[in-house]
């Protein structure tokens, strides 16, 4: 049997404004000149230049106000919401960081050494798939069986492994040493192979640890690498290790332009003027835009016209959609301006020792909460704006997350930042003993007796951000 109830609910619908701020909000100056490109296009009402005086803004709006027909709900659709949640929801969706402007040249350097193969066409193609499969790192870790059916069904080519491993095995001859491998113990080899002609006894040994040793290798087991071996001189395994070591893992992020090459471009723009902090924002942060003339007169021109014109009617709505898209677009260019200034001024006031000089040193310890408060908005907009921005001054440039970090109790009382601990952990770290490599306790009793409280999951927490192995692969012979 069915029942009647009553359910009261409340439900929080962001507006066209709200939508149109968190969308430019939360993307860096690099992608901004082609966000108002796209807008431009698709919008015949806003035009680049200076905006036209307040009054005339506004007279459309009021002499349209009364148009009951023309409902602003109606032109927001409900995938413009999507993936848009209330700030302060708990949910850190969009609070990622925004990628840097990257463009990327291994996959055509690529293409073109396949050019200077002699392949048929059939062959050519099975070497641009694999091409294609390679990641950013330089590794090919799809199976091969996954890339001979992606032939088949995408490109109607029947193939087999043989034939496929013999393009691999060619690819994996061009630049840079170690492209295509499978693995890193693949990669490794690789690059030792390429010194084939080179009898020197540390390539030959580098390349039996590869070989034959490469799981007590990567755990630096070196007396059971030497029984392995038969080796009984230290000094022949120590010389092929620091061969091996010297090897690039990751041939896909080499130099030289044959990955990719990243753009960091600033936010903002801070100079020092004797003492005085002088903050300003990038040009390219503030365009100049207006809403049209030509379209706020014909608005003018309909209020005095037959509106029972059906076509025309229709015609009218539409731009009077365009124009309020166009207003709504200036504006949350202004806020994204205004937002932007003032949660780097807060950053800056909080950080002011640190900006004076650039010391480190006098960084202090500072969570988005803290700038969420001077500035009066919420967290996930200090997110928003923290995890995608970035500032020049005159020792650099930085990220703005680059000044946030968590508090460290020091014996004193006072707080210091995390990032002077890791300072002091990485100093510790490199000048001690490589033959007997510091634990983690040890690590945290020698941070415990600089003053700094600290527990040992910490210490462990903050090495492995520094990329610092644990104690047992950092020993050297």
């Amino acid at each position: 049997m069915q029942r009647l109830g009553l359910t009261q609910s409340l439900q929080q619908k962001l507006s066209p404004q709200q939508i149109q701020f968190i969308k430019l909000l939360q993307i860096p100056t690099a992608e901004l000149d082609q966000r108002v490109e796209e807008e431009l296009e698709d919008n015949p009402t806003l035009e680049e230049g200076k905006e036209e005086p307040e009054e005339t803004q506004d007279d459309f709006e009021e002499e349209n106000s009364t148009d009951d027909d023309l409902d602003v709900d109606d032109y927001l659709r409900d995938d413009d919401i999507s993936g848009y949640k209330m700030q302060g929801d708990g949910d850190n969706g969009e609070d990622r960081d925004m990628p840097i402007a990257m463009y990327s040249t291994l996959n055509e350097q690529l293409i073109n050494q396949l050019g200077y193969l002699k392949l048929d066409d059939h062959q050519y193609n099975i070497g641009k798939q694999l091409i294609g499969s390679i990641e950013s790192d330089g590794y090919i870790r799809r199976d091969l069986d996954a890339i001979i059916n992606d032939l088949a069904f995408s490109q109607n080519i029947e193939t087999d492994i043989d034939e496929v491993e013999e393009v691999l095995r060619k690819i994996q001859t061009f630049d840079p040493a170690g492209i295509a491998a499978r693995d890193l113990q693949e990669c490794l080899l690789l690059q030792l192979e390429r010194r084939a002609d080179d009898q020197n006894v540390d390539v030959i040994v580098a390349k039996l640890i590869i070989e034959q040793c490469f799981d007590e290798f990567t755990k630096k087991h070196y007396s059971k690498i030497m029984k392995k071996l038969d080796l009984e001189d230290e000094e022949y395994i120590k010389d092929a290790i620091e061969l091996i070591r010297k090897l690039n893992p990751k041939p896909g992020g080499s130099s030289g332009g044959m990955a990719r090459t990243q753009y960091l471009i600033p936010d903002f723009i801070l100079t020092n003027d004797n003492g005085d902090l002088e903050l300003s924002l990038n040009s390219r942060n503030a365009p100049e835009l207006r809403v049209s003339r030509s379209y706020s007169e014909m608005l003018k021109a309909y209020d005095k016209s037959d509106k029972t014109d059906k076509k025309l009617k229709d015609t009218v709505s539409f731009v009077k959609q365009k124009l309020d898209a166009a207003k709504w677009f200036i504006d949350a260019i202004k806020q994204r301006q205004h937002t932007l200034l003032n949660t780097m001024r807060a950053i800056i006031d909080y950080q002011y020792e640190y900006f004076l000089e650039g010391d480190e040193s006098k960084l202090r310890p500072m969570i988005l909460k803290d700038i969420a408060e001077i500035i009066k908005m919420d967290i996930s907009t200090v997110s928003r704006v923290a995890n995608s921005k970035a500032i020049q001054t005159d020792f650099g440039i930085f990220p703005l997350k680059y000044f946030f970090s968590e508090g460290i109790a020091t014996d004193s009382g006072e707080d210091v930042s995390s990032r002077e601990v890791k300072n002091e952990l990485k100093m510790i770290i490199e000048a001690e003993e490589k033959k007997k490599p510091l634990s983690d306790d040890k690590l945290e009793k020698m941070l415990n007796a600089k003053g700094y409280n600290i527990a040992r999951r910490t210490v462990a927490k903050y090495r492995e951000q520094l990329n610092i192995p644990v104690a047992r692969l950092r020993k050297e012979l």
